[in-house]
């Protein structure tokens, strides 16, 4: 007698269907979760005495730097009785993403938002977010902000966000093998990098195999990877973005990530573990000499000895903006006013000072960054300053809408290279790929 099979084959197109619909019904669950989430979180916001209360969602980290950001929404409370800021983490910036969105269908979004940039123009399309330049145009603080800040945060026309922080990208060195190597002086040029990249690979053992690099680069595809390479594109006079759609195929581009590509094949690069190009065990441990990052890393918290130097330059000076940013939130205009009241608090140069010395992040604020307070703290941390000199020549990351996608494709187009295809030929498979994507919008 022939087996009578329990269970018939399913066909292809039916495990799509039915795998879509396990997708839905848990993006279901998701956003019912987060909506029940989010309504307690507006609930305790209602009273009727008079006192517009406010809610806003913060991914701060670490934990000591949410504390110094605590202490200074009291400071705001206390002197505006007729606002009142209840500060939220909502989880870090990736967990949030999903939150804010169910909470944008489902008209209960917080009234203020701290993310990254890049998300505004996702933000735009939703119309989830508040313009904010004819509100800072009517705002004395407006003038002690740093201007390229604000022009960073720009998308056809419009403000749209307000900096709560900055920073930039360097390269952090160990000095004292420098010393060992006979280095003298910092690299400036694309050139002399590399060549001190080179004299700083040591062999120790002579088995052929490198036990120190000269420098780590990030491997992977992730926003870390395009965050670190982003400086070398513009100090070649490039761009990724023309009349606002992806350009990846330029000169400049091929030239940014052929370097990379060199000083790999020097052999005198090490790669990060895959999408952790920002951990710091191989410096702080001595397996390599340089490390691209900014002010926020664990180096300046260890015992290593350490200094920084700028971005070294090949046609420009250039590096990476590192910020995070104040949204108001799409609510009614007398709770947008009263949001933005905050927004203006912490643009000023009190706010700014205070949370400047108590986090490391460099003011948004001119005169903070000119008071006596941070001049004293910078002055205990000198390595501040080559970030600080550096603003001039800081540039922030795309807005637009689709710089999800970009950014996705440039990585691929970065990581394809460092592990061996031609520049030219990766940037212009992600060339092609954002095409597509871009016809479809």
């Amino acid at each position: 007698m022939k087996s009578i099979p329990l269970l018939h084959p399913i066909s292809s197109s039916w495990r799509q269907v039915i795998a879509s619909t396990w997708k839905l019904l848990f993006l279901g669950i998701v956003l019912s979760s987060c909506l029940i989430f989010l309504s307690g979180c507006q609930a305790s916001a209602q009273k009727d005495d008079g006192v517009i209360r406010l809610t806003l969602w913060q991914g701060i980290n670490p934990p000591a730097n949410r504390d110094v950001f605590q202490k200074l929404v009291d400071k705001f409370n206390q002197t505006h009785p007729d606002i009142q800021v209840e500060s939220i983490f909502a989880g870090g910036l990736d967990q949030q993403l999903p939150k804010i969105l169910a909470a944008v269908v489902g008209n209960v979004p917080p009234d203020i938002l701290t993310f990254y940039p890049q998300i505004t123009g996702q933000f735009v399309e939703l119309d989830a977010i508040r313009p904010l330049e004819k509100l800072l145009e009517k705002s004395p603080v407006k003038s002690e902000v740093s201007p390229n800040l604000l022009e960073a945060l720009t998308l056809d026309n419009h403000l749209w966000s307000v900096p709560l922080y900055t920073s930039n990208i360097g390269i952090f060195y160990r000095p004292d093998l420098f010393q060992a190597a006979g280095i003298t002086q910092t690299p400036k040029t694309w050139d002399e990098l590399r060549d001190a990249a080179k004299k700083l690979t040591i062999d120790k053992d002579g088995d052929g195999q490198p036990e120190q690099h000269g420098m780590l680069l990030p491997l992977g595809k992730g926003e870390w990877t395009v965050f670190s390479w982003l400086p070398f594109l513009w100090s070649a006079g490039g761009e990724i973005i023309t009349d606002n759609r992806p350009n990846l195929t330029t000169d400049a581009a091929v030239t940014a990530l052929q370097f990379w590509q060199d000083l790999i094949n020097d052999g005198s690069v090490k790669l990060s573990a895959p999408e952790r190009g920002y951990e710091e065990d191989d410096f702080i441990a001595g397996r390599v000499a340089m490390q691209i990052t900014g002010p926020w890393t664990y180096i300046m918290k260890s015992d290593v000895d350490y200094q920084v130097f700028p971005m070294p330059a090949s046609v420009e000076q250039a590096t990476a903006i590192g910020d995070g940013n104040l949204y108001v939130m799409k609510t009614t205009p007398e709770r947008e006013q009263a949001a933005f009241k905050f927004l203006e608090f912490v643009l000023s140069e009190g706010f700014q000072t205070e949370w400047s010395i108590g986090t490391g992040f460099l003011p948004v604020n001119i005169k903070s960054t000119q008071s006596e307070a941070f001049q004293q703290f910078i002055n205990q941390k000198p390595v501040l300053k080559v970030f600080l000199e550096q603003m001039p020549a800081a540039r922030g990351r795309p807005i637009l809408a689709g710089y999800s996608s970009l950014s996705d494709s440039l990585g691929r187009a970065i990581e394809a290279s460092l592990l061996g295809e031609s520049p030219e030929k990766a940037l212009k498979t992600a060339q092609e790929r954002l095409e597509l994507i871009w016809q479809n919008k």
